[in-house]
């Protein structure tokens, strides 16, 4: 036990090192309790035409189907919340996306802790996630004591609120595992709920996709319905009120990751260049941003749909 202590005290310190603002440990197990919760939302359509979510289910519900003899599944978080900056457009874009492809920079310091593990600790097998494969990752930030799920779906945490992201190794070690939080602090709280101006919080941590700007916006691959003209508030890509709006993003900090801060060449796009923009503009700006994600058709039907042209 001593010996699983010290090791996990060594990784998560290194995560720290590393640029993470915490770290949790949870055991690899099945998600029994969160299973049922994830089918009934399928079950509703609240996926949307994200048919992806509706396939391996067994490995994002249990993590040694995705890594062979798995033992524990260390959590990481980001910090991403930006430092204010004025932009020259009315069009907004979510914080997330403000730097550098977070897939990558996440990507990049989760196979330098593994590494660190593998040789500076014990020789281990086990794979590295951030987003990118069927793994719960909100559940396995609350079964790693890092903080609990808001009404908004988000992760919620009391020191970074819920502006991070999420990373996680699994592995074939044993270590010490963290206690999750049992308390949920958002209490009788419902502005995220009062505030989503599309109404895609049906219910409590129950989100409707189909309802959702982020989904709108990025996921979707059609028409935006007519029933939310006006209502996209000028989000072209994503959407930040539930966090906004959550009294426990009152006190955010500002990271400190450079590849995070948004380039000169974003900052200073105005709403005639966004109406205007062309196919190479967007590859050249946005070929290493999260905003590639729609592509390019996608990006021009959100600042067509936006408010500020209605």
């Amino acid at each position: 036990m001593v010996e699983r202590k010290a090791r996990s005290e060594a990784i998560k310190a290194e995560a720290l090192r590393l640029g993470f603002s915490n770290c949790g440990i949870a055991r690899a197990e099945p998600l029994f309790q969160e299973t049922p919760h994830l089918l009934q939302w399928l079950d509703k359509g609240f996926h949307a035409d994200m048919k992806y979510m509706e396939r391996n289910l067994e490995k994002r519900t249990d993590p040694q189907q995705l890594v062979e003899n798995a033992k524990s599944v260390i959590v990481v978080l980001h910090n991403y919340f930006p430092e204010k900056v004025k932009f020259n457009s009315s069009y907004k874009v979510a914080k997330y996306a403000y730097g550098k492809d977070y897939h990558q920079v996440l990507k990049e310091k989760l196979f330098t802790l593994f590494n660190f593990i593998h040789s500076e600790i014990t020789p281990i097998t086990g794979r590295c996630f951030t987003d990118s494969a069927p793994v719960l990752e909100r559940a396995w930030a609350v079964k790693a004591g890092l903080g609990w799920i808001g009404k908004n779906s988000n992760l919620l945490t009391r020191n970074d609120g819920s502006f991070v992201f999420i990373g996680e190794l699994i592995i074939d070690l044993e270590l010490e595992y963290d206690r999750p939080t049992m308390h949920d602090y958002c209490g009788s709280c419902t502005i995220c709920i009062e505030q989503c101006p599309t109404g895609a919080i049906v219910s409590p941590k129950v989100i409707d996709s189909r309802r959702c700007i982020s989904y709108l916006t990025i996921e979707n691959k059609e028409v935006i319905p007519e029933e939310f003209t006006g209502k996209t508030n000028n989000w072209i890509f994503g959407c930040d009120i539930c966090q906004d709006v959550c009294p426990w993003n009152r006190k955010c900090q500002p990271h400190s990751e450079s590849q995070f801060t948004p380039s000169d060449s974003l900052v200073e796009l105005t709403d005639e260049r966004w109406e205007n923009l062309t196919e190479n503009d967007f590859t050249t700006l946005f070929s290493q941003s999260p905003i590639s994600r729609p592509g390019y058709e996608g990006l021009i039907r959100n600042v067509r749909n936006s408010s500020s042209r209605e």
